[in-house]
């Protein structure tokens, strides 16, 4: 892990911004958080953006969480504990009953005391919901070297998807022109055809701008930062900048071709970005040891049996795959997949059972789900659409506990068989 610590890090304070309901993602977040959902086998999403801030060298942030925290914080106590000498990495500030976060800026707002007694020049504030890996020391780097009193991370994004973002218009230096949150017909960039320049949800504030905006936002009644401060600060004439995230640095040893970002609002982004990291030549390489995604861990373990067929799949720590047939299947630790099951395209969160002779495709099961040996799940649209939700893409979604005690007998469904670690 990059523990660099100097230049415009070691004078930078960070927030993550971990409030967010995910209200798309139903059922997957009926009992969580969107940031405390599982990823890639062994990790939460919130974990991207932890990583490329403590990888960047910040020894640590705060993560201000408000929505259904349960399993964000237990999540973080267990995945980003206190390290010697250092203390823990991640403080989490969880909004109260009494003082409840409003928006984005007011969440910050409440917590700008400690900003002021670290005696940082910038902050950094990052959104908690995307999939990416990037070197934030560049962007606070380029902050500071540009005079900017904002820098706000960007990237170009086709028109049809940019009304879900704020977008930015910018001149030929990069300066920001006009912020528009979510708008309805968003304007092209000029170097870009069909694009437009995306808000990826990271800012570095001048420390003194970001408390004045906040004071002034505050009085004015604004609690986000896209509908209230940063088009304020640019009616007020403060030099806002764009850092281009697809011609930054790209971090650690495995450097996409293509920089990799994702924003997993939906099911059906939510099952693509698992995707996308599965295979020899996938769009995003989720593991690197030089730019870990969540804290360094051992390699994850799995029993597969030698009969098993496992084509490009991800498998979490402790999980069983009997004389099975898998491809493209990312499993979550602790999954056990029955003899003679058959799953194409599937995404399993921890503990999850499938019983023998099962077949699933293009499914997601959540967290309590024991699915009864011959289930099938994902070939019958009609049938399907009548027990389970099924996203606009036809990714069906086997919400929490659905299954819950209604598998074979470990007997039946997991026969004897030969296994091989991996």
């Amino acid at each position: 892990m990059d523990a660099r610590g100097g230049g415009e890090v070691a004078r930078s304070w960070a927030f993550v911004m971990a409030g967010g309901a995910g209200s798309r993602l139903a059922p997957l977040t009926a009992e969580r958080c969107k940031p405390a959902l599982p990823f890639g086998g062994r990790h939460r999403v919130v974990d991207f953006a932890i990583s490329n801030l403590l990888n960047a060298g910040l020894p640590s942030l705060d993560l201000l969480v408000q929505h259904r925290p349960e399993a964000l914080l237990r999540h973080v106590e267990r995945a980003w504990p206190a390290r010697p000498a250092l203390g823990a990495p991640v403080q989490v500030l969880a909004a109260t009953l009494d003082r409840p976060y409003r928006g984005t800026a007011d969440a910050v707002r409440q917590h700008l005391a400690r900003v002021r007694a670290s005696g940082a020049r910038q902050v950094a504030i990052f959104g908690a919901d995307h999939i990416y890996r990037m070197d934030v020391a560049a962007m606070l780097e380029a902050h500071a070297a540009s005079g900017a009193d904002v820098t706000i991370a960007v990237l170009p994004v086709p028109l049809r998807e940019a009304s879900g973002f704020g977008v930015v218009e910018v001149d030929a230096a990069r300066r920001i022109l006009a912020f528009h949150e979510k708008p309805a017909r968003p304007e092209p960039a000029a170097d870009h055809p069909g694009h437009a320049l995306a808000s990826m949800g990271n800012y570095v504030f001048s420390t003194e701008v970001l408390c004045d905006a906040l004071a002034r936002a505050q009085a004015e009644g604004g609690t986000d930062f896209g509908h209230d401060v940063l088009p304020a600060l640019l009616a007020g004439g403060h030099r806002l900048m764009a850092y281009d995230f697809q011609h930054s640095p790209a971090p650690g040893a495995c450097a996409e071709p293509r920089r990799y970002w994702r924003d997993i609002g939906t099911l059906d982004a939510y099952f693509a970005a698992h995707m996308d990291t599965l295979g020899a030549e996938a769009p995003f390489a989720l593991d690197d040891a030089l730019w870990p995604i969540g804290a360094l861990q051992p390699p994850a373990r799995a029993r597969i049996d030698a009969h098993a067929e496992v084509t490009d799949c991800r498998l979490g720590d402790g999980a069983i795959v009997e004389c099975a047939l898998l491809d493209r299947t990312v499993a979550g630790d602790s999954v056990r997949i029955g003899r003679h099951a058959q799953l194409d395209h599937a995404v399993l969160m921890d503990g999850v059972r499938v019983g023998a002779g099962a077949r699933l495709q293009r499914v997601i099961v959540d967290e309590g789900n024991a699915i009864p040996g011959g289930e099938v799940i994902g070939f019958d649209a009609r049938r399907d659409r009548a027990r389970f939700p099924v996203s606009a893409g036809g990714i069906v979604v086997v919400p929490r506990g659905h299954f819950a005690g209604e598998s074979q007998p470990a007997a039946q469904a997991f026969g004897p068989g030969r296994h091989a670690w991996a």
